[in-house]
């Protein structure tokens, strides 16, 4: 912690007793130089499957004065002479890694695709558990980093993930191939959280898909752990790391990808950090009892949908444009460039009990032109709406309470 930020967070905990917002954030990124692509390094210790994907290390930021390589899996797909692909940076979770399957998942799309281990590791195997260290890595990720919040800002592993994941954004442009005007990121569960850093930081994406993850910690199960911490400590992490911080500078469409039930990024959380940016930017998919994981599950269809909207003029998702409750009569206003499939009204009557283990139940909604109307069931505390495309593709309202 730098020594202005930790005088001004004690300050300001000491007075108030408030643990959160306490300072404002550093602006700690030299986005111009980050830009430029790093210097590669070959990895030969780790082989590929694929000829069109690749291992390597790149230069990342400097980690208690020292140099450091992250690893990363980079894919382009054959294209035709003069042809130019999207891409998309692709960031792992707690207990993953950087997975050449998820590479190969976008490549075999159409994506150009770079996938990097940010949590000071290798995948040796993929499926490797415990992960080996990598010698020349950062910080270790995800909660982990709480404990390295009395040390300078730039040795956090926020700042060393947020910065490998730009650079990794500027080696992927400067790939043969890659178009750079159609770039997006996605990531889950801490790799979610991840994606809002930098979709906050780096404006040349074009979109977003932070799956689980999100800001708004208060609401998190991490809360727990931060309760815990020395308040200073605490203060800091709320206020120079909750995405909360970033999601406001959000230029991009973003898709929200979140389940009722998720035990880690609970739906206040999840609910506050989307509506931190402007409705014309997002989109929302929320599905009851979403199981918690890396692809497949975290790679619902709606992403690659959602980033063939944006950066190959693909066929737009549904778009909710209102919602309103009368009584026990809930209607949503949608546009949609196809027909929808199915709608659906979600509810739970526990207004109270632990998110993770609330139980929601679903219920027909029919559509008539550009709405969909549902009836509340009286014993119904919080309740949602979700539509289906013909293809399948599943987009929601927002979560609200009935009294």
């Amino acid at each position: 912690m730098s020594g202005l930020v930790k005088i001004i967070v004690s300050v300001v905990v000491a007075l108030t007793g408030q643990q959160t917002n306490a300072a404002p954030k550093e602006n700690l990124w030299d986005l111009q130089s980050l830009a430029a692509p790093p210097e590669v390094f070959p990895a030969p210790q780790i082989p590929s499957s694929d000829e069109r994907i690749r291992p390597l290390f790149f230069a990342g930021p400097s980690y208690r004065g020292k140099p450091t390589r992250v690893f990363a899996w980079i894919g382009v797909p054959k294209l035709a002479e003069g042809a130019k692909a999207p891409g998309i940076v692709l960031l792992h979770g707690a207990g993953g890694t950087a997975f050449e399957s998820w590479v190969k998942l976008w490549v075999d799309r159409g994506y150009a695709a770079i996938a990097i281990d940010h949590f000071g590791t290798l995948p040796l195997p993929e499926d490797a558990k415990p992960r080996p260290l990598n010698p020349s890595g950062g910080p270790a990720g995800g909660s982990a980093s709480f404990a390295q919040l009395d040390e300078p800002l730039r040795d956090q592993w926020p700042f060393q993930a947020a910065t490998a994941a730009i650079l990794a954004h500027s080696l992927l442009l400067a790939q043969p191939g890659v178009d750079p005007e159609r770039t997006g990121v996605t990531g889950v569960s801490w790799g979610g959280y991840l994606t809002c850093l930098l979709a906050g930081l780096d404006s040349r994406l074009k979109f977003a898909v932070p799956v689980y993850g999100c800001g708004n910690y208060e609401d998190t199960i991490f809360a727990g752990q931060l309760q815990k911490l020395p308040p200073d400590q605490s203060a800091l992490w709320y206020a120079q790391w909750d995405a909360k911080n970033y999601i406001p500078d959000i230029r991009f469409p973003v898709l929200w990808v979140n389940g009722t039930n998720d035990k880690f990024f609970w739906l206040p959380a999840w609910q506050k950090s989307h509506g931190q940016m402007p409705d014309s930017l997002t989109t929302l998919s929320l599905r009851v009892n979403m199981k918690h994981g890396h692809p497949p599950a975290g790679d619902p269809p709606e992403i690659q949908a959602f980033a063939d909207s944006v950066v190959r003029n693909g066929e737009k998702l549904p778009k909710i444009t209102g919602i309103q409750r009368a009584d026990q009569s809930v209607t949503v206003d949608f546009q949609s460039p196809e027909p929808l499939s199915r709608a659906e009204l979600s509810y739970t009557t526990d207004a109270l009990g632990p998110w993770a283990k609330r139980q929601w139940q679903s219920i027909p909604a029919s559509i008539s032109a550009n709405q969909v109307h549902a009836t509340l069931p009286p014993e119904a505390r919080l309740y949602y709406i979700s539509v289906w495309s013909k293809r399948g593709l599943q987009v929601s309202t927002s979560y609200e309470t009935s009294p």
